[in-house]
């Protein structure tokens, strides 16, 4: 679990860098991905890595939406699952 976790960030960073070398600012699907990739790299970044995950120079409303949507969305999936998955365990069989 933790080497994917780790996975993850490491290709998050790589994405982030890679995108910012790109010379249109970001708009609102680059925002959307840089929001989905957000969540992900929250371990590089709980283990004291400066990990880039918002693009300063963007193109402002339509970036900001993206990203909030991104985020949301991967919020949705990764938790949405984890709740769904506790949910099924707590159900009780019917006698």
């Amino acid at each position: 679990m933790a080497a994917t976790a780790y996975l993850f960030a490491w290709a998050c960073g790589v994405a982030m860098k890679a995108d910012s070398k790109l010379t249109t600012p970001p708009g609102l699907f680059r925002g959307m991905l840089h929001g989905a990739m957000m969540p992900v790299a929250w371990p590089a970044l709980l283990a004291g890595h400066d990990q880039e995950i918002y693009a300063q120079v963007n193109s402002g409303v339509t970036y900001k939406l993206g990203y909030s949507l991104g985020v949301n969305a991967s919020g949705l999936f990764f938790f949405g699952w984890l709740f769904l998955s506790l949910g099924s365990l707590r159900k009780k069989p019917k006698n």
